[in-house]
């Protein structure tokens, strides 16, 4: 234990040391989901639940795609110490991975750190590292109540690493975070709405799996119109298991005798059952993180889907889920970096070169150009919209050459 471990409070250090591996971004009841079953259905989703491991990287590897740019005065930034830093946040880590850790973070537990190192002294950083928010605490509370003005303390995070606590101080982080009800420090982990969902995945994959370790041949009934002793029955039942039981890899055809027959098993209402519920489950995951069926390769044999279906589903996915994000991500670092340090420079994600848009921005394009042609819009106005720098002439509107006045006189 360093001497900053030993510094800290004893109460406080049992206290992390016990909830290490816990997050306080969870609705308290959620962490003790052994009172139903002895796994944490929230803290091991990625790891036991293969759609939301399949879900969180398809929405990881898009939003990495996005390239981060750092603008000021509507032109892009590419040299200087600001870019030089998301470019390449620290020896370890690339500016592409930054993003993708960041939104997996998110995605997993609500929140996400970003630390300026343990040589950061003030001023702006020269490094950027991703903490695992499962092993951050906080010290400090939040003062006031409902119907006044909600301040905040001064509060210092703790970080545990298994072998000392380390205290980082509030304006060594930028926090990303969902809102939560529950916590007002903290963000909420999205899937806290799903812990009963992903309790009942994780026991029917068990149950399916025991099914198909059973036998290699379905599991049935020997049935024999001879009266057996219960030493022939032994004995039988011996002969099965040896020579079709589950400790033969492949099939064999079987001989019985003395009219003995084998009559297999369907499967049981309720086994059914475990296939329609895992197949609600795979699509409440899929919409609570907002990713459309045939994004995740899903296609339903019920409804026909042409490419057009395809292609707007893979559209709608960066239009209502991926850019949302992004432009919150853009928000936080806004008011927690860009404005903390007094920069003029801020922080854009270019999604000019995402295929998946091109449709969508060539139609409002075509859409601006109309307007502008009719003298709906100015030049301005659709850079405006877009978030660009405006043109000094761009306030006037030209109409087309083709286009005659009509005075109503003679006409």
């Amino acid at each position: 234990m360093s001497i900053l471990s030993r510094l800290l409070p004893e109460r406080f250090i049992k206290k992390v040391q016990k909830n290490s591996f816990f997050s306080e971004n969870v609705y308290t009841d959620i962490e003790n989901f052994n009172i139903f079953t002895n796994i944490n259905p929230l803290g091991d989703s990625y790891l036991l639940n293969a759609w939301v491991n399949i879900a969180v990287n398809i929405l990881i590897r898009n939003l990495a795609r996005a390239d981060f740019t750092i603008k000021k005065g509507g032109n892009d930034v590419v040299t200087g110490p600001l870019f030089d830093l998301f470019r390449r946040p620290n020896p370890f880590l690339s500016r592409f991975d930054l993003w993708k850790e960041t939104a997996a973070w998110w995605h997993l537990e609500g929140e996400a750190f970003w630390w300026f190192g343990p040589d950061y002294s003030g001023g702006l950083p020269t490094e950027i590292y991703l903490l695992n928010p499962r092993k951050i605490r906080h010290e400090g509370n939040i003062i006031g109540d409902f119907n006044d003005t909600i301040k905040h303390n001064r509060r210092r995070w703790f970080y545990y690493t298994g072998i000392e606590v380390i205290p980082i101080f509030h304006d060594e982080i930028v926090h990303f975070r969902e809102w939560n009800p529950w916590n007002q420090v903290r963000g909420v982990n999205p899937l806290v709405s799903l812990a009963l969902e992903l309790e009942q995945d994780y026991f029917a994959n068990k149950a399916n799996s025991q099914l198909l370790k059973n036998n290699a041949v379905p599991q049935g009934i020997l049935k024999t119109e001879q009266t057996l002793r219960p030493e022939e029955a032994d004995q039988l039942e011996r002969r099965w298991e040896n020579k079709y039981g589950a400790v033969k890899t492949g099939r064999k055809i079987a001989v019985l005798g003395k009219g003995t027959s084998f009559e297999a098993l369907s499967f049981t209402p309720e086994v059914v059952k475990l296939f329609e519920l895992k197949r609600w489950n795979l699509y409440t995951i899929l919409a609570k993180y907002g990713i459309p069926p045939r994004v995740a390769n899903i296609s339903d044999k019920s409804a026909f889907l042409s490419g057009k279906d395809t292609a707007e589903q893979h559209s709608a996915f960066w239009q209502y889920t991926l850019i949302p994000i992004l432009r919150h991500f853009e928000q936080i670092l806004e008011s927690q970096f860009f404005m903390k340090f007094g920069l003029k420079e801020s922080g854009v994600f270019d999604l000019r070169d995402i295929p998946e848009l091109q449709d969508s921005e060539d139609s409002q394009s075509k859409r601006d150009i109309a307007e502008i042609n009719a003298g709906l819009k100015t030049i301005n106005d659709v850079l405006k919209e877009r978030g660009k720098e405006i043109k000094p002439w761009g306030d006037k509107w030209y109409c087309p050459k083709n286009l005659v006045a009509v005075t109503g006189e003679g006409q």
